[in-house]
């Protein structure tokens, strides 16, 4: 189970004179406990597609599955499915107004309706799934740093207990410490808690580093889905729509270029340190010479009785 997506294509003013198709005949499959990756340059389509994916866009043409069921069947929109998926939008935090932390963190669930009990215990949990202390909530949003503001953000989205994340640039605009710590509790959020995550990024570093599958849209088109070290082999696919392979694999191809057999499908600099030593350790071992052979001199052969 999880999303798949059949033909699924969006058209902006479709009634009007001048209609533009943003996505068009997406066949996707995300699985469950999948990480992909959303890759494209600016205006490929990537926001289009994931507002599909909890019901923001119903689709010109095409559908969208979550579990197997259509968010926009025939008896209508579903509320009900959209809530197992999880959207943050870019720079979330402008979206913060409540007086206190848990105030906001606690606004989706109240609007469900909830016993407050139960809301409590969200936002508690999700306080804590982000890395935030307790004592947070009661402190005004506004108050904080952001990255915690960022955190508080896509805390109020984990209070609804979704299935799947949906995370747009969650890192933008944040100073590198702050970019280390959304990355961290989104890895965290994925391996520890099962979530299933979608990551768009600019960041071909970050998506390396973190995404099992890539998805890459150019001019509304899906060209690519697949294993991110398959993604990022085709550098000449990427660099034809205007991308890049992350830095430390082009100087691993680039190294492949002059000769050197190392591989070319490392995606972070560990891998790529690995791969070096590897190789000048196995270099070395050919270039070594080889150690003297002991002679025994002609007296020492001759031993009494030969």
């Amino acid at each position: 189970m999880g999303i798949k997506t059949e033909g699924l294509t969006h058209v902006y003013d479709g009634e009007g004179p001048f209609p533009v198709t943003a996505i068009e005949g997406i066949d996707l499959e995300i699985e469950d406990g999948d990480f992909w990756g959303l890759m494209g340059p600016t205006g490929s389509g990537k926001s289009t597609l994931i507002q599909h994916l909890n019901g923001l866009l119903k689709p010109t043409r095409g559908r969208v599955l979550v579990d197997g069921e259509d968010l926009w069947g025939r008896k209508g929109f579903s509320r009900e499915v959209r809530l197992k998926v999880g959207l943050v939008f870019q720079y979330p935090e402008h979206q913060l107004f409540e007086e206190t932390v848990e105030a906001d963190v606690g606004f989706g669930p109240l609007n469900q309706k909830l016993p407050r009990e139960e809301i409590q215990q969200r936002v508690r949990r999700a306080i804590r799934l982000v890395g935030l202390p307790e004592s947070i909530l009661s402190r005004s949003p506004f108050e904080l740093s952001g990255g915690q503001m960022r955190r508080v953000a896509i805390a109020g989205v984990l209070a609804m207990e979704p299935r799947v994340l949906i995370l747009d640039e969650p890192t933008a605009g944040l100073d590198p410490a702050g970019r280390e710590e959304i990355l961290g509790q989104i890895q965290r959020l994925h391996e520890e808690e099962g979530l299933t995550v979608i990551l768009v990024s600019h960041s071909m570093e970050d998506i390396a580093r973190l995404a099992k599958k890539v998805a890459v849209l150019h001019r509304g088109r899906l060209i690519f889905a697949g294993p991110t070290r398959e993604a990022f082999r085709q550098a000449e696919l990427l660099a034809s729509v205007g991308l890049a392979v992350p830095q430390v694999t082009e100087l691993m191809q680039r190294l492949r270029a002059r000769g050197r057999p190392v591989r070319t499908d490392v995606l972070t600099v560990a891998e790529a340190a690995e791969e070096i030593i590897k190789h000048y350790l196995a270099k070395n071992r050919k270039q070594a010479p080889a150690p003297p052979t002991r002679r025994r001199s002609a007296e020492s052969l001759a031993q009494p009785g030969d």
